[in-house]
Protein backbone atom coordinates (compact mmCIF):
# COMPACT_ATOMS: atom_id res chain seq x y z
CA UNK A 1 0.00 0.00 0.00
CA UNK A 2 1.27 3.47 -0.90
CA UNK A 3 0.97 5.70 2.14
CA UNK A 4 -0.29 9.27 2.18
CA UNK A 5 2.56 11.71 1.49
CA UNK A 6 2.34 13.04 5.07
CA UNK A 7 3.09 9.60 6.53
CA UNK A 8 6.85 9.54 6.10
CA UNK A 9 9.90 8.59 8.12
CA UNK A 10 11.46 11.58 9.86
CA UNK A 11 8.27 13.60 10.00
CA UNK A 12 6.24 14.11 13.19
CA UNK A 13 2.82 13.05 14.46
CA UNK A 14 0.96 14.57 17.41
CA UNK A 15 -1.72 12.36 18.97
CA UNK A 16 -4.10 13.21 21.81
CA UNK A 17 -5.71 10.47 23.86
CA UNK A 18 -2.52 8.55 23.16
CA UNK A 19 -2.20 6.58 26.41
CA UNK A 20 -4.56 3.82 25.26
CA UNK A 21 -6.90 2.56 22.58
CA UNK A 22 -6.90 4.04 19.09
CA UNK A 23 -4.47 6.81 20.08
CA UNK A 24 -1.88 4.36 21.36
CA UNK A 25 -2.32 2.14 18.31
CA UNK A 26 -1.72 5.16 16.07
CA UNK A 27 1.39 6.20 18.01
CA UNK A 28 2.78 2.68 17.75
CA UNK A 29 2.12 2.47 14.01
CA UNK A 30 3.59 5.87 13.18
CA UNK A 31 6.70 5.09 15.23
CA UNK A 32 7.20 1.78 13.43
CA UNK A 33 7.11 3.77 10.18
CA UNK A 34 9.96 5.95 11.45
CA UNK A 35 7.87 8.97 12.35
CA UNK A 36 8.65 11.08 15.40
CA UNK A 37 5.70 11.03 17.78
CA UNK A 38 4.38 13.35 20.45
CA UNK A 39 1.89 11.50 22.64
CA UNK A 40 -0.54 13.57 24.73
CA UNK A 41 -3.01 12.47 27.39
CA UNK A 42 -4.37 13.57 30.78
CA UNK A 43 -3.42 10.27 32.43
CA UNK A 44 0.24 10.97 33.18
CA UNK A 45 1.24 7.57 34.54
CA UNK A 46 -0.50 5.63 31.77
CA UNK A 47 0.97 8.02 29.21
CA UNK A 48 4.52 7.40 30.43
CA UNK A 49 3.99 3.65 30.25
CA UNK A 50 2.50 3.90 26.76
CA UNK A 51 5.37 6.10 25.54
CA UNK A 52 7.91 3.54 26.74
CA UNK A 53 6.02 0.87 24.81
CA UNK A 54 6.06 2.99 21.66
CA UNK A 55 9.78 3.81 22.00
CA UNK A 56 10.49 0.09 22.05
CA UNK A 57 9.08 -0.33 18.52
CA UNK A 58 10.24 2.96 16.96
CA UNK A 59 12.18 2.56 13.72
CA UNK A 60 14.83 4.59 11.91
CA UNK A 61 15.84 6.50 15.02
CA UNK A 62 12.37 7.98 15.53
CA UNK A 63 11.93 9.91 18.78
CA UNK A 64 8.89 9.53 21.03
CA UNK A 65 7.92 12.33 23.43
CA UNK A 66 4.98 12.47 25.81
CA UNK A 67 3.32 15.52 27.32
CA UNK A 68 0.56 15.46 29.93
CA UNK A 69 -2.22 17.49 28.33
CA UNK A 70 -5.81 18.32 29.20
CA UNK A 71 -7.24 19.01 25.75
CA UNK A 72 -10.16 20.95 27.23
CA UNK A 73 -7.61 23.59 28.30
CA UNK A 74 -6.79 25.90 25.38
CA UNK A 75 -3.45 26.90 26.89
CA UNK A 76 -2.43 23.28 27.39
CA UNK A 77 -3.09 22.48 23.72
CA UNK A 78 -1.12 25.54 22.65
CA UNK A 79 1.78 24.32 24.79
CA UNK A 80 1.48 20.93 23.07
CA UNK A 81 1.76 22.66 19.69
CA UNK A 82 4.75 24.72 20.80
CA UNK A 83 6.46 21.62 22.20
CA UNK A 84 5.98 19.65 18.98
CA UNK A 85 7.30 22.38 16.71
CA UNK A 86 10.21 23.23 19.03
CA UNK A 87 11.19 19.57 19.27
CA UNK A 88 10.74 18.49 15.66
CA UNK A 89 10.15 21.65 13.60
CA UNK A 90 7.29 19.90 11.86
CA UNK A 91 3.84 18.37 12.37
CA UNK A 92 2.78 16.12 9.52
CA UNK A 93 -0.09 14.41 11.36
CA UNK A 94 -2.39 15.80 14.03
CA UNK A 95 -4.82 13.29 15.53
CA UNK A 96 -7.40 14.97 17.74
CA UNK A 97 -8.43 11.71 19.33
CA UNK A 98 -8.96 12.29 23.08
CA UNK A 99 -12.44 11.38 24.24
CA UNK A 100 -14.54 10.43 27.25
CA UNK A 101 -18.00 8.96 27.74
CA UNK A 102 -20.62 9.08 30.44
CA UNK A 103 -22.60 12.23 29.71
CA UNK A 104 -26.30 11.57 30.00
CA UNK A 105 -29.67 12.21 28.43
CA UNK A 106 -30.86 15.65 27.43
CA UNK A 107 -31.85 17.03 30.82
CA UNK A 108 -29.63 15.35 33.40
CA UNK A 109 -26.13 15.66 34.84
CA UNK A 110 -25.07 19.14 33.68
CA UNK A 111 -21.61 18.69 35.18
CA UNK A 112 -21.09 15.50 33.17
CA UNK A 113 -22.28 17.28 30.03
CA UNK A 114 -19.78 20.10 30.59
CA UNK A 115 -16.91 17.68 31.17
CA UNK A 116 -17.72 15.54 28.14
CA UNK A 117 -18.25 18.46 25.76
CA UNK A 118 -15.08 20.11 27.03
CA UNK A 119 -12.99 17.08 26.07
CA UNK A 120 -14.77 15.52 23.10
CA UNK A 121 -15.72 18.70 21.25
CA UNK A 122 -13.77 21.47 22.94
CA UNK A 123 -10.58 19.44 22.75
CA UNK A 124 -10.93 18.99 19.00
CA UNK A 125 -11.73 22.66 18.52
CA UNK A 126 -8.64 23.56 20.57
CA UNK A 127 -6.48 21.23 18.50
CA UNK A 128 -7.77 22.59 15.20
CA UNK A 129 -7.37 26.21 16.24
CA UNK A 130 -3.93 25.74 17.81
CA UNK A 131 -2.30 23.69 15.05
CA UNK A 132 -3.95 24.32 11.69
CA UNK A 133 -2.36 27.60 10.61
CA UNK A 134 1.11 26.42 11.61
CA UNK A 135 0.60 23.21 9.65
CA UNK A 136 -0.58 25.16 6.59
CA UNK A 137 2.44 27.46 6.84
CA UNK A 138 4.83 24.49 6.56
CA UNK A 139 3.95 24.18 2.85
CA UNK A 140 4.30 20.41 3.12
CA UNK A 141 1.77 17.58 2.94
CA UNK A 142 -0.02 17.15 6.28
CA UNK A 143 -3.25 15.72 7.65
CA UNK A 144 -5.56 16.54 10.52
CA UNK A 145 -7.56 13.51 11.67
CA UNK A 146 -10.44 14.11 14.07
CA UNK A 147 -11.99 11.09 15.76
CA UNK A 148 -15.76 11.08 15.48
CA UNK A 149 -18.30 8.33 16.07
CA UNK A 150 -21.24 6.70 14.36
CA UNK A 151 -23.19 7.94 17.36
CA UNK A 152 -22.58 11.45 16.05
CA UNK A 153 -24.28 10.51 12.77
CA UNK A 154 -27.19 8.21 13.67
CA UNK A 155 -27.48 9.57 17.26
CA UNK A 156 -28.97 6.53 19.04
CA UNK A 157 -30.87 7.03 22.29
CA UNK A 158 -28.86 6.76 25.49
CA UNK A 159 -25.91 9.08 25.95
CA UNK A 160 -27.22 12.20 24.23
CA UNK A 161 -24.28 14.25 25.50
CA UNK A 162 -21.82 11.95 23.73
CA UNK A 163 -23.88 12.08 20.53
CA UNK A 164 -23.92 15.88 20.61
CA UNK A 165 -20.15 16.03 21.08
CA UNK A 166 -19.43 13.69 18.19
CA UNK A 167 -21.99 15.35 15.92
CA UNK A 168 -20.13 18.58 16.62
CA UNK A 169 -16.81 16.96 15.68
CA UNK A 170 -18.34 15.86 12.36
CA UNK A 171 -19.59 19.36 11.54
CA UNK A 172 -16.33 20.98 12.64
CA UNK A 173 -14.24 18.63 10.51
CA UNK A 174 -16.44 19.10 7.45
CA UNK A 175 -16.11 22.88 7.80
CA UNK A 176 -12.36 22.60 8.35
CA UNK A 177 -11.84 20.58 5.18
CA UNK A 178 -13.99 22.98 3.19
CA UNK A 179 -11.84 25.88 4.38
CA UNK A 180 -8.55 24.08 3.73
CA UNK A 181 -9.43 23.08 0.20
CA UNK A 182 -10.20 26.72 -0.60
CA UNK A 183 -6.75 27.97 0.46
CA UNK A 184 -4.46 28.45 -2.57
CA UNK A 185 -1.60 25.98 -2.49
CA UNK A 186 -2.69 24.41 0.79
CA UNK A 187 -1.21 20.94 1.34
CA UNK A 188 -3.13 20.17 4.54
CA UNK A 189 -6.29 18.07 4.47
CA UNK A 190 -8.76 17.16 7.22
CA UNK A 191 -10.36 13.76 7.71
CA UNK A 192 -13.11 12.39 9.94
CA UNK A 193 -12.23 9.01 11.47
CA UNK A 194 -15.41 7.12 12.41
CA UNK A 195 -14.55 3.85 14.16
CA UNK A 196 -16.98 0.96 14.32
CA UNK A 197 -17.26 -1.30 17.36
CA UNK A 198 -13.69 -1.22 18.68
CA UNK A 199 -12.32 -3.00 21.73
CA UNK A 200 -10.74 -0.21 23.79
CA UNK A 201 -10.72 0.98 27.37
CA UNK A 202 -13.82 3.09 26.72
CA UNK A 203 -15.86 0.22 25.26
CA UNK A 204 -14.41 -2.73 27.16
CA UNK A 205 -17.06 -4.73 29.02
CA UNK A 206 -15.17 -8.02 29.39
CA UNK A 207 -11.54 -9.15 29.63
CA UNK A 208 -11.73 -10.71 26.17
CA UNK A 209 -12.46 -8.93 22.91
CA UNK A 210 -15.98 -9.70 21.65
CA UNK A 211 -15.99 -11.45 18.26
CA UNK A 212 -17.82 -8.53 16.65
CA UNK A 213 -15.28 -5.90 17.65
CA UNK A 214 -12.22 -4.69 15.80
CA UNK A 215 -8.95 -4.03 17.58
CA UNK A 216 -7.56 -0.51 17.73
CA UNK A 217 -4.78 -1.67 15.41
CA UNK A 218 -7.33 -2.65 12.76
CA UNK A 219 -8.82 0.83 12.96
CA UNK A 220 -5.40 2.37 12.29
CA UNK A 221 -4.76 -0.04 9.41
CA UNK A 222 -8.03 1.11 7.87
CA UNK A 223 -7.21 4.76 8.56
CA UNK A 224 -3.90 4.53 6.71
CA UNK A 225 -5.52 2.73 3.78
CA UNK A 226 -8.29 5.29 3.40
CA UNK A 227 -5.96 8.28 3.89
CA UNK A 228 -3.92 6.97 0.98
CA UNK A 229 -7.13 6.79 -1.07
CA UNK A 230 -7.99 10.40 -0.17
CA UNK A 231 -11.19 9.66 1.73
CA UNK A 232 -12.62 12.36 3.98
CA UNK A 233 -15.19 10.15 5.75
CA UNK A 234 -13.18 7.21 7.08
CA UNK A 235 -16.14 5.09 8.15
CA UNK A 236 -14.83 1.86 9.66
CA UNK A 237 -16.72 -1.41 9.52
CA UNK A 238 -16.23 -4.06 12.18
CA UNK A 239 -16.73 -7.82 12.34
CA UNK A 240 -20.52 -7.47 12.62
CA UNK A 241 -21.37 -4.33 10.65
CA UNK A 242 -20.49 -3.89 6.99
CA UNK A 243 -20.26 -0.63 5.07
CA UNK A 244 -23.57 -1.51 3.39
CA UNK A 245 -25.28 -1.77 6.78
CA UNK A 246 -23.77 1.53 7.90
CA UNK A 247 -24.87 3.23 4.69
CA UNK A 248 -28.44 1.98 5.14
CA UNK A 249 -28.62 3.08 8.77
CA UNK A 250 -27.22 6.52 7.96
CA UNK A 251 -29.65 6.96 5.07
CA UNK A 252 -32.60 5.99 7.29
CA UNK A 253 -31.53 8.55 9.91
CA UNK A 254 -31.36 11.31 7.28
CA UNK A 255 -34.79 10.32 6.00
CA UNK A 256 -36.32 11.06 9.41
CA UNK A 257 -36.05 14.67 8.24
CA UNK A 258 -36.86 14.28 4.54
CA UNK A 259 -39.85 12.01 5.24
CA UNK A 260 -41.03 13.92 8.34
CA UNK A 261 -40.81 10.90 10.62
CA UNK A 262 -40.46 11.15 14.40
CA UNK A 263 -36.86 11.74 15.53
CA UNK A 264 -34.85 8.57 16.09
CA UNK A 265 -37.60 6.62 14.36
CA UNK A 266 -35.31 3.61 14.10
CA UNK A 267 -35.94 3.12 17.83
CA UNK A 268 -39.56 4.39 17.86
CA UNK A 269 -42.06 1.58 18.59
CA UNK A 270 -44.34 2.69 15.73
CA UNK A 271 -41.49 2.44 13.21
CA UNK A 272 -39.57 -0.63 14.33
CA UNK A 273 -41.28 -2.99 11.91
CA UNK A 274 -40.75 -0.60 8.99
CA UNK A 275 -37.08 -0.22 9.88
CA UNK A 276 -36.62 -3.99 10.13
CA UNK A 277 -38.23 -4.42 6.69
CA UNK A 278 -36.05 -1.65 5.25
CA UNK A 279 -32.88 -3.23 6.59
CA UNK A 280 -33.88 -6.68 5.35
CA UNK A 281 -34.34 -5.22 1.87
CA UNK A 282 -30.96 -3.44 2.02
CA UNK A 283 -29.20 -6.58 3.21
Amino acid sequence: MTLHAAIASGRAAVITGAASGVGLAAARRFATLGMNVVMADRAAEALATAAAEVRAVAANGAAVDCLETDVSDTGAVERLRDHAFARFGDVAVLMNNAGVGGGGHAFERPDAWARLLGVNLGGVINGVQAFTQAMVDQNRPAVIVNTGSKQGITTPPGDTAYNVSKAGVKVLTEGLQHTLRGLPGCQVSAHLLVPGFTYTGMTRRSPEKPPGAWTAGQVIDFLLERLSAGDFYILCPDNDVTRAIDNARIAWAAQDITQNRPPLSRWHPDWQAAFAEYMADKA
